[in-house]
């Protein structure tokens, strides 16, 4: 009989978030690298090129790949022969390697767990409790999977009771252009097919865990060899989502996924519960076993295995911005699609902030910050450890500040605001009423952002914790004109023009 120590098994789950928060998968890097060789459209090959140059800083630097250092998830198969040596239960276990990782100090990751979700959402400060999973199968060891997934992905989980004559292919494919660009494609797609509906999300999230490995596919399908149903799917819906032309960051392109995996169960006969999760471009997942011989040995990639991509500020494709003496003016003069490197102050603030702001003014209040011409980052960074004036500090979704956008442009005196995915009609008509417009900085490029940061200082709302103003001062931070002052989307644009492009083929035509 295996005996498994309290001490071990802490020690192995802080170990693997803090492995997790700086180490992509190299096969999810492999991946990302073959695609950043075959994309066709400009921008979306610059996007790819920003999160490989970030996932190589981040493995050498060991500091988080995104600023949203995820919320813990842990799955557990433990064998039935296991005994436990610990005073704590195995949840608790969880909790405190958890804590332990996202407290490290010389790699402090971003607490983003909020207790009372319905009331107070008070942040837990240590991104405690994890979530867990368990499962009692036979054998002596106990085999742990860590992930740590973003609010982005997160919030674009699907899930849908179809009836069993209807096709899951159709489904998916209305389905996914709704997710719009918030989950920060290139990324995986999980899907769960069956049992119920909370066996199909659990399903979905499992098979998230495994490997990319289409390419093995397509190999054995080319090849003759039978496949299975879920194995047909799983190519049949990579090959059609990608002709949705959607592609990186959602701005249009050759590669929206990287794979496409699928995990069934038996269902009731009147029933078919799907569910489909992204997995991001921090993409964030480690694999062990522990058989009482004591912590997990996880062993680093190496760095030549990594792409040859890198990415610099380039001005002969971008324009330089100065953020001290930008003018309404000169923010109606941008281009949709155009690249720009900012320079000079900006103001940062996310929901909390955006709620508090409106309340302030609802009451009569003044505001702690003066926004007339300025810019707005949506983002909520990590702590800088050693020598860093702010740790990652990559875009949060900008769709969820959408229903602030009229009142910060028309209230308040702002001119611009950066943030990562589309905008929705709401803000986009805000934008175009007030000639203003919405910079995209790529998701997933959180370390690469940070080192454009020169200083940063909370200049509002301390309270908030990682969600406070900050102001930022950048030297050449990359960004894309997103939305212009005409109400032009890149976002609906984009992914229309490369659909026209590649979606035929498939039978995928864009809508008019």
């Amino acid at each position: 009989m295996t005996t498994i120590r309290e001490d071990d098994f802490i020690a192995s789950i802080a170990d693997a978030f803090q492995f997790i928060s700086y180490y992509h998968p190299l096969d999810f890097v492999r991946a990302l690298g073959e695609a950043h060789a075959r994309e066709a459209a400009p921008a979306a090959k610059d996007a790819i090129a920003q999160i490989l140059a970030n996932s190589r800083l981040c493995a050498e630097g060991h500091r988080p790949i995104c600023q949203d250092t995820g919320i813990a998830l842990v799955f557990l198969k433990v064998g039935m022969n296991v005994r436990w040596e610990a005073r704590l239960s195995v949840q608790e276990m969880v909790n405190e390697g958890v804590r332990r990782a996202y407290l490290n100090p010389d790699n402090k990751l971003r607490a983003s767990v909020l207790a009372d979700p319905a009331g107070k959402r008070v942040n837990t400060r240590d991104n405690t409790p994890a979530v867990v999973h368990y499962e009692i199968v036979p054998g002596d060891q106990v085999e742990v999977i860590c992930a740590a997934k973003g609010g982005g992905s997160e919030n674009k989980t699907k899930m849908a009771m179809l009836n069993p004559s209807d096709s899951i292919v159709d489904w998916v494919l209305k389905t996914v252009p709704t997710m719009g660009a918030g989950w920060c494609p290139p990324g995986i797609l999980g899907i769960g097919i069956g049992g119920t509906p909370e066996k199909a999300l659990l399903l979905a999230k499992e098979a998230l865990m495994a490997p990319v490995d289409i390419h093995l596919l397509r190999e054995k399908a080319d090849s003759g060899a039978a496949l299975s149903t879920a194995e047909a799917l799983r190519l049949e819906l990579m090959a059609k989502i990608n002709a949705l032309g959607i592609g990186a960051q959602g701005l249009g392109g050759l590669t929206t996924l990287l794979d496409v995996k699928i995990l069934d169960y038996p269902t009731h006969a009147a029933s078919k519960p799907v569910a489909m999760i992204p997995n991001c471009a921090a993409t964030r997942h480690v694999h062990f076993h522990l058989d009482g011989s004591g912590p997990a040995k996880l062993d680093p990639p190496r760095l030549e295995d990594w792409p040859d991509v890198t990415w610099h500020a380039n001005t002969k494709v971008a324009t330089r911005v100065n953020l001290d003496t930008l003018t309404p003016d000169e923010v109606a003069a941008w281009q949709p699609g155009q690249a720009l490197l900012l320079n000079g102050k900006m103001l940062t603030g996310r929901d909390a902030a955006h709620k508090r702001i409106q309340d302030m003014l609802a009451n009569g209040e003044p505001l702690p910050v003066d926004f007339r011409n300025r810019v707005i980052y949506y983002v909520g960074p990590v702590d800088p450890v050693r020598d860093e004036v702010v740790g990652p500090a990559g875009p949060t979704t900008a769709t969820r500040m959408d229903k602030f956008t009229r009142m910060m442009l028309e209230k308040t005196g702002l001119i611009a605001m950066i943030g990562k995915s589309e905008r929705g009609p709401e803000a986009i008509e805000a934008i175009r009423d007030n000639r203003s417009a919405y910079l995209m900085a790529v998701g997933g490029a959180a370390y690469l952002v940070s080192r454009a940061i020169r200083s940063a200082r909370v200049v509002a709302f301390a309270d908030l914790g990682m969600e406070a103003i900050y102001e930022f001062e950048v030297a050449d931070m990359p960004v894309t004109v997103a939305v212009d002052s005409t109400g032009t989307s890149v976002h609906q644009t984009g992914p229309k023009e490369w659909q026209a492009r590649i979606g035929p083929a498939m039978g995928i035509f864009p809508v008019l």
